[in-house]
């Protein structure tokens, strides 16, 4: 099922106020530190033996940047988050070879650090619309694997 309006809504509403770099390293040092695993896909990343090495890697800043402006462009197609999607689907799992889980991961440790960013006006209303959102990315990721 996709977003609802009042979903989207909320969405667009807030997104605005994301520092994609600040919520991008954040949250990427999440997925890295809380499963070490997900780290093999990132070797190319230097130091992420730690946690200290991991949230002050630039690399890792970089790249969850890139992945948070990705999630801001797919806002803006929320009506075809899996076209959106296909071709970075198809690299995903044809050339990287990434688990498809990790998807999930992210956007668990993505609404973490929203979480932690918006503080009181992440309530669970709007929890619930990135929730939703970022289900749907991370389905549309594994579109490739089926």
């Amino acid at each position: 099922m996709g977003l609802t309006a009042h979903e989207k809504q909320l969405i667009t509403g807030s997104w605005g106020k994301i520092n994609a770099k600040a919520i991008g390293k954040e949250a990427l040092g999440r997925l890295l530190n809380t499963f070490p695993w997900t780290q093999r896909y990132f070797s190319s990343f230097g130091n992420l033996g730690s946690a200290e090495a991991i949230f002050h890697n630039e690399a890792v800043a970089a790249h969850g940047e890139k992945v948070v402006t990705s999630v801001g462009e797919a806002i803006k197609h929320m009506d075809d988050i899996k076209g959106y999607y296909a071709e970075l689907s198809k690299y995903h799992s044809e050339t990287l070879h990434v688990d498809p889980n990790n998807f999930k991961r992210f956007g668990g440790c993505l609404s973490i650090t929203l979480g932690h960013h918006f503080g009181e006006e992440y309530t669970p209303e709007l929890h619930a619309a990135y929730e939703h959102l970022f289900d749907a990315i991370a389905d549309a990721l594994g579109k490739g694997y089926h």
